[in-house]
């Protein structure tokens, strides 16, 4: 598909299987959710007095990372669509973003970690951790992702028949964003 094609509309961006990848996974984080909200309606007390043990400015640190993240690498999609060489730069901030929030994360496990908050602690701790490393794993895959298609552009910082590649790896992006979203409210807010 030409990029005169894609932009004269109906175009599903990115790959038809990688909709069905993030549509699957919307699925199993919706299954999660609602596991999260019932455990949390049967032990609230232990719910509420855990989730005070959380860092939210670490959490709020994390949060526009990565929706700026999602802001650069929309930029991006738009630029390898017009064939602009800043596309490249604005993957690259993407990808520094998004190793932000891994580091951010990092410093809040082993903080957590270090004060007795382990997996083990209770059942909120089981959700805490096992939701948020699903989620980090996500955003490691995007990464190996936006690397990969970052190394795709030629000298001229282009990447020719790019479109496809660059736009599933934002809609991907883009659905971590999401997830965060709902995370961070979930366990750190509500």
């Amino acid at each position: 598909m030409t990029t005169a094609e894609r932009r004269s509309g109906g175009h599903v961006p990115g790959e038809e299987g990688l909709w069905v990848f993030i549509g699957g996974d919307l699925v199993v984080f919706a299954v999660f959710f609602i596991t999260y909200a019932v455990a949390h309606r049967q032990e609230y007390a232990l719910f509420e007095a855990s989730r005070r043990l959380l860092d939210r400015q670490l959490g709020l640190l994390n949060t526009p990372l990565l929706l700026t993240s999602s802001l650069c690498m929309a930029q991006a999609v738009a630029a390898v669509r017009r064939d602009d060489r800043r596309a490249r730069p604005l993957l690259l901030a993407t990808i520094a973003l998004g190793s932000g929030f891994v580091v951010v994360k990092a410093f809040e496990y082993a903080a957590k970690i270090s004060h007795g908050f382990t997996l083990n602690t209770n059942s909120f701790s089981i959700y805490y951790y096992m939701f948020t490393a699903i989620h980090l794993v996500h955003v490691l895959i995007g990464l190996g992702v936006l690397c990969f298609a970052a190394s795709r552009f030629d000298k001229a910082g282009r990447m020719p028949g790019g479109a496809a590649l660059i736009e599933g790896s934002g809609a991907f992006l883009h659905l971590v964003d999401l997830l965060w979203i709902v995370l961070f409210a979930l366990l750190y807010l509500l």
